[in-house]
């Protein structure tokens, strides 16, 4: 299993970037995925959920009508568009997928066991 995340980097609060996040290894399309993040100093926290068929999609609550995470099945790749950033959006970002405890919503950690590297977002003026 392999993740290649790309997209990262610095913009000025307001600005927007995309995540992409490349599968290989499994069969993606048959798997729930997830956006989470990490900022300095705290825990990893969810950001977006999207189920394999694109049938339920949530958001954290610090994250919900910026972020639009997607999925292309046919090129094994996930996104996350990311609009008005703010300071607050600064923290590692990963892209996971769900290997337990999957039928419904989960934003549980421990039921990820795939996990990409991590690509750094920061936003500063």
């Amino acid at each position: 299993v392999q993740f290649v995340e790309s997209g990262g980097g610095l913009v000025q609060p307001g600005g927007s970037l995309r995540l992409s996040c490349a599968a290989s290894g499994f069969t993606f399309r048959n798997y729930v995925m997830s956006w989470f993040r990490q900022a300095p100093g705290k825990e990893r926290e969810f950001v977006a959920y999207i189920d394999a068929l694109v049938s339920n999609i949530v958001y954290s609550d610090s994250v919900k009508g910026r972020f639009t995470i997607s999925r292309d099945n046919g090129k094994n790749t996930l996104y996350l568009q990311m609009d008005n950033l703010k300071p607050e959006d600064t923290a590692v970002y990963f892209c996971a997928a769900c290997t337990k405890e999957c039928m419904d919503f989960t934003s549980e950690l421990s039921n990820y066991g795939y996990w990409g590297q991590g690509t750094q977002v920061t936003v500063s003026a």
